[in-house]
């Protein structure tokens, strides 16, 4: 793939880089470490940096999400300090866009909290009238 994304032009990576990156976010949070591993190696190619710095607005949404919960969660030290790398990469390419992708990051995150919260609740309920009807 890294081989064939440095034979891309500019006007075809834009057209398939939403989908793309949706693949690399999903690589990236992959608990194998090797699949994790390769995907984070993207970022150490210079004309895909450049790819990516120039389609930043549409990829860093796509991605911060996941390099987020790897510096979290996942178990392999190396994918870890990776995945700092290219945060810290990120940051660096727009400071700006990286703090407005981070504030949507939280409150995504703070959604999905609420959302399985509420989820427990209504499972609680339904654990409690089964368990009056059983009686």
């Amino acid at each position: 793939l890294e081989e064939m994304l440095e034979l891309t032009q500019p006007s075809e990576f834009h057209r398939m880089q939403v989908v793309l990156f949706r693949r690399l976010a999903l690589c990236i949070r992959f608990p194998h470490f090797q699949v994790a591993e390769r995907t984070l190696f993207f970022w150490n190619n210079d004309y895909i940096v450049k790819l990516i710095n120039q389609n930043r607005r549409e990829l860093f949404p796509i991605i911060l999400g996941a390099l987020y919960k790897n510096s979290k969660e996942h178990w392999n030290s190396a994918v870890h300090g990776l995945t700092f790398n290219v945060l810290k990469l990120l940051m660096e390419a727009d400071p700006q866009l990286f703090d407005e992708c981070s504030a949507q990051h939280r409150r995504d995150e703070e959604g999905e909290e609420a959302r399985e919260q509420e989820r427990q609740r209504k499972w609680a309920v339904l654990q409690k009238m089964y368990d009056e009807k059983r009686g």
